[in-house]
């Protein structure tokens, strides 16, 4: 039986055309046999300086015969590996990029050869001419938000593929992906809200609706998802338990929540656990918001969603998301004095920091309230001169004196 070559070891040679060809172990197949990388120069110098950089790069790598498939069959194999730990809703998200926008341009190429190059050239073509079918008037370039949420899955993606040996680097590594553009956040101001909750008032099933949303911040698939079983009467508390979310093919099903996070218990306003009281007292539906013509069934989102925008129109209010509710909630819960940890908790936030971080233009709001409190006590007790968070031109008239 022949010697196992390590990794590593390789070869040179002059070939008839007069170009060198150097190769290099970089794996072996089960019954052995080495796996070559071969690299090609116009002369030895050159190879020379190829082959260190390719020794380099594969030092304590020993790729299988499985480094030979191309990247769309490892994505369909990654994405079977993730089918078990990924919502159904995500996983098929993730596929459909995948099979609309990166195996038509790349599919075909060796996971092995695939390079930094290669997904920076994907990119601009993607926000060229990505949109596979748009509509009249629509440009035909993704915005950056959708190429960079393409580069991040394909990243996770190679990065499997390293952690499991197939490739030596993970080329996504070397790409800067498009910055995104990050809208302003929508919220409903306290007036706005009088004029939403005043506009509905006279429809008493969507009224409990949102008004439930807005004081308990659910995402959409969870207020649609709740059940009596998950309210507590006597402690006016929710369990959330499941989400709402398509399977492929349209069907509506209740699932896991979006993260482990989100399977959490929170205490209700006084208000809400009253309406929840009075509305399961009349209630005769497993769901607390069931569908309006088959109370047997959960309340479809995207029925919710219509009558939003319906009763926002028809109130001469900003044409907002129903996730800006979970903002509106969010905003004016943190305005109030509510602190980052327990509202990350009510959000079902992994971290309070994510929530903080989300949230900045209403810390920043905070800060400039502790300042005017901290600068009047300070002003009190010091006098004029010593109040904080002077700007720079009091400073220095201050300073000058």
């Amino acid at each position: 039986m022949a010697r196992r070559r390590p990794s590593g070891d390789g070869m040179v040679r002059k070939r008839d055309d007069g170009r060198w060809e150097g190769r290099i172990v970089v794996g072996h197949k089960e019954n052995g046999d080495s796996i070559f990388r071969y690299v090609y120069a116009d002369n030895q110098k050159e190879l020379t300086a190829k082959l260190r950089q390719n020794i380099d790069a594969y030092q304590g790598i020993d790729l299988t015969e499985q480094s030979r498939m191309t990247l769309g069959e490892w994505l369909d194999t990654w994405l079977e590996q993730m089918a078990v730990i990924l919502r159904p809703g995500t996983l098929e998200h993730y596929r459909r990029d995948m099979e609309h926008h990166v195996k038509p341009r790349l599919g075909a190429k060796l996971l092995t050869q695939l390079t930094a190059a290669d997904l920076r050239k994907l990119y601009d073509a993607l926000k060229q001419s990505g949109r596979v079918n748009p509509r009249h008037g629509q440009d035909r370039g993704l915005s950056s938000t959708t190429v960079h949420s393409i580069h991040t899955t394909l990243h996770h993606a190679l990065k499997a593929a390293k952690d499991q040996g197939l490739i030596p680097v993970n080329p996504a590594d070397e790409v800067e992906p498009p910055k995104v553009i990050h809208q302003p956040m929508k919220i409903l101001t306290e007036e706005q809200l009088d004029i939403f909750l005043t506009a509905i008032k006279a429809d008493k099933f969507w009224y409990d609706f949102f008004y439930t949303e807005l004081t308990t911040g659910l995402r959409r698939g969870e207020i649609c998802g709740l059940m009596w079983t998950d309210f507590d009467e006597r402690d006016g508390a929710l369990k959330i338990n499941r989400t709402l979310h398509r399977e492929k093919g349209g069907r509506l099903v209740a699932g896991d929540t979006k993260t482990y996070a989100g399977t959490r218990k929170i205490v209700l306003p006084p208000s809400t656990a009253e309406l929840l009281k009075e509305r399961k007292r009349k209630s005769f539906s497993p769901w607390i918001f069931h569908d309006p013509l088959r109370p047997e069934a959960p309340m479809n989102p995207d029925s919710a969603y219509r009558q939003l925008k319906k009763f926002l129109a028809e109130a001469g209010l900003p044409n907002i998301r129903f996730h800006d509710l979970r903002h509106t909630f969010s905003t004016h819960a943190l305005s109030s004095g509510v602190d980052a940890k327990t509202l990350a908790g009510i959000l079902g936030h992994t971290k309070a920091s994510f929530t903080l971080d989300t949230y900045t233009h209403t810390t920043g709001d905070m800060q400039k309230r502790a300042a005017d409190i901290v600068g009047g006590f300070l002003t009190d007790y010091l006098g004029e001169e010593m109040k904080p968070w002077q700007n720079a031109e009091s400073a220095g008239t201050a300073a000058s004196a």
